[in-house]
């Protein structure tokens, strides 16, 4: 069974709009449950962007997430990876701005990380961003993931893949 590589924006949308920490109280619980069996991870780029806000996401991460969810990038493997995200990404200058791809390249940005680290242990990457060839403006994590053959999905279909029922 795959393992599944959750991006900041699974966290946050959720928080934020679908599922509030306090209202869809089964939603966190499985969130939990399917860390604990090491069904989903993250990276730790992801808990970094996490821990911008001081509000209730960061303390629940912190408090319900196993030691080991948030993964390291700085594997071998992963850097090596994430060195082609730079000549991919600079090979779309005549299609994205400038300001995408520097944000896409952001060392401390998670999207290049998410796909190198996907990329180099064949989870697959979980992400509320959708394909949009035409976005010129920022790149979706969809389309580096699309050039390096990463398989992504977004939250509702990891459930449906893992079973998950509420």
């Amino acid at each position: 069974m795959p393992v599944y590589v959750l991006d900041t924006n699974t966290f946050i949308q959720a928080h934020r709009a679908t599922y509030p920490l306090d209202v869809a109280t089964s939603f966190w619980e499985r969130i939990k449950q399917l860390a604990e069996e090491g069904k989903i991870i993250s990276i730790d780029k992801v808990k970094d962007e996490i821990d911008e806000n001081e509000d209730d996401l960061k303390f629940w991460t912190e408090t319900n997430l196993p030691g080991d969810f948030f993964k390291s990038t700085a594997g071998q493997a992963i850097l090596n990876e994430y060195g082609l995200m730079a000549p991919w990404a600079e090979s779309k200058a005549s299609h994205y701005q400038r300001g995408a791809i520097d944000e896409f390249l952001d060392f401390y940005t998670a999207d290049a990380w998410l796909v190198a680290y996907c990329k180099s242990t064949g989870c697959t990457l979980v992400t509320q961003e959708v394909s949009n060839p035409h976005q010129k403006n920022r790149i979706p994590i969809p389309e580096p993931c699309n050039a390096f053959n990463v398989s992504y999905c977004n939250m509702i279909e990891m459930f449906r893949r893992l079973g998950v029922r509420f």
